[in-house]
């Protein structure tokens, strides 16, 4: 059974940073793409950044190029999102995602974490 767990979020003041984390159990993510998605109250779920394994090859979206970087620990199957320079319209629920191709669409992963809630006060 595949798992992918979130942790990491919480509340920060505008200006700081947090790093999200995921870990997957359940399977081997060679040749899989990593997704992080947010969703804020009243909006659709939009991607953030993604990762495809094998070759650690990243996408980031416009809204955190510069901010936000996705990365892994092959080791640990695990895959991060550093936030820094955090502002408020980045509060939402974080979502990582697992999928088979490469994509950043959210219908193209198959496994959802449960998400974890960030806050960022202004």
């Amino acid at each position: 059974q595949v798992q992918l767990v979130e942790s990491g979020g919480g509340l920060v003041q505008a200006g700081g940073s947090l790093r999200l984390s995921c870990a997957v159990s359940g399977r081997t993510l060679d040749r899989s793409t990593m997704g992080w998605f947010r969703q804020a109250p009243g909006k659709e779920r939009e991607f953030v950044a993604a990762i495809w394994w094998t070759l650690s090859t990243t996408d980031h979206s416009d809204s955190v190029k510069g901010r936000f970087t996705i990365s892994r620990d092959n080791a640990k199957n695990t895959v991060y999102l550093q936030m820094n320079s955090l502002k408020p319209e980045d509060t939402a629920v974080y979502y990582c995602a697992l999928g088979s191709n490469w994509t950043t669409r959210r219908f193209g992963y198959d496994y959802w974490g449960q998400g974890t809630q960030v806050t960022v006060s202004s």
